[in-house]
């Protein structure tokens, strides 16, 4: 009698990552069916990609389903995100998909539905060891070999509740690799173009979008010495680091956006792309999460971090704030540029193995 091959959902997205991951599972011996993850998309584009999924679906000889999760996303994801600039800050959409619909509802249908693990097409290496003297197996996530694509930043919230049910076996190739793999395979998303910006609004750019939910309202632009130097449309369509769009000129050097105040509705730009004002050498955190807690872990502890995705790693003490259990402050060996709250900041180990992460408050 022969074992049973386990069962994953590989969360199929239309593009090259998921399809080979699908591809590849197969080809190991897995029980592969196919999910489609309808989620909120602005202009129709996400019916393309359902499309894709289907036929790389008939292409494997798969199952092949859909689940419609539009209400979640824009319940959890798109408001979160309209929530966030609204109150002044920087959300991340990626890491609020990740956290409450790849691995949160799809994760939780998938094994209702009797799957064994569900697999995605990131870009990040997933390991298991077990715990010193006892069995108990402990789940620790790893930079991607492809250090070009790693997708580790947008998975910091991920649990060992979670990573125990998951796969991901792209994280060990490179994007070339992949390619060449999907070629081989003959899959038809093979030379698919990556998707670039927030997922869901396609072609529409953020400001555009913000704008059919966030209304209107005339500010200030002030240099440093906080002379008006300009006006915007609302201080919540900006963010930290923003350099165009301003509407202003008359200056040699780059203007970049340093500060923004929603209360007074007013925006502080910085001259020079290297101004002291554009660097925060430490910040406040909230929402902390570490994937894989030691019970006796000490602080302050030494790390490596970053606070925007592709930045380069920086090493940085992460201390615990005495006047609350859940609040961390993250100080940094050199100061960083354009540090947004609201955005993530993602910990890691000399080794590569991803620590964790907290939002960034300051």
């Amino acid at each position: 009698m022969t074992k049973k091959a386990s069962k994953v959902f590989v969360g199929m997205s239309g593009g090259v990552d998921s399809s080979v991951t699908a591809a590849l599972l197969k080809k190991r011996g897995f029980d592969v069916v196919g999910i489609f993850i309808k989620s909120y998309n602005v202009n129709g584009c996400g019916e393309q990609d359902a499309d894709d999924a289907r036929r790389v679906a008939e292409q494997l000889k798969i199952p092949f389903y859909v689940f419609d999760l539009e209400k979640e996303y824009k319940e959890k994801v798109v408001q979160y995100m309209i929530d966030g600039y609204k109150n002044g800050l920087t959300p991340n959409p990626d890491v609020m998909c990740n956290k409450e619909i790849k691995f949160g509802i799809f994760l939780k249908r998938a094994l209702e539905l009797g799957a064994d693990y569900v697999a995605t097409g990131h870009y990040v290496r997933l390991l298991t060891n077990n715990e010193f003297n006892t069995k108990k197996i402990r789940y620790s996530l790893i930079s991607a070999k492809d250090k070009n694509k790693d997708q580790s930043y947008f998975l910091w919230t991920l649990t060992q509740k979670q990573l125990r049910y998951c796969l991901f076996p792209i994280g060990e190739y490179t994007k070339p690799q992949v390619r060449q793999m999907a070629k081989k395979f003959g899959l038809i998303t093979a030379e698919k173009k990556d998707s670039q910006g927030i997922c869901f609004l396609g072609q529409v750019s953020l400001p555009e979008f913000l704008e059919g939910y966030l209304p209107k309202k005339k500010g200030v632009v002030l240099n440093m010495v906080g002379e008006k130097i300009g006006e915007h449309n609302g201080a919540h369509f900006y963010t930290i680091g923003q350099r165009h769009g301003l509407g202003i000129g008359g200056s040699a050097k780059p203007r970049y956006i340093a500060e923004k105040n929603i209360k007074t509705n007013s925006i502080i730009v910085a001259e020079g792309k290297n101004n002291k004002a554009l660097y925060r050498k430490e910040v406040s955190l909230v929402n902390i999460n570490i994937i894989n807690p030691i019970s006796n872990i000490q602080y302050p502890i030494s790390i490596f971090a970053r606070v925007r995705y592709r930045q380069p790693l920086a090493r940085a003490i992460l201390i615990r704030n005495p006047s609350t259990n859940s609040g961390f402050r993250l100080i940094f060996d050199k100061a960083q540029k354009f540090v947004a709250p609201g955005q993530s900041a993602v910990f890691y180990s000399k080794t590569g193995e991803m620590l964790g992460g907290g939002i960034i408050k300051y």
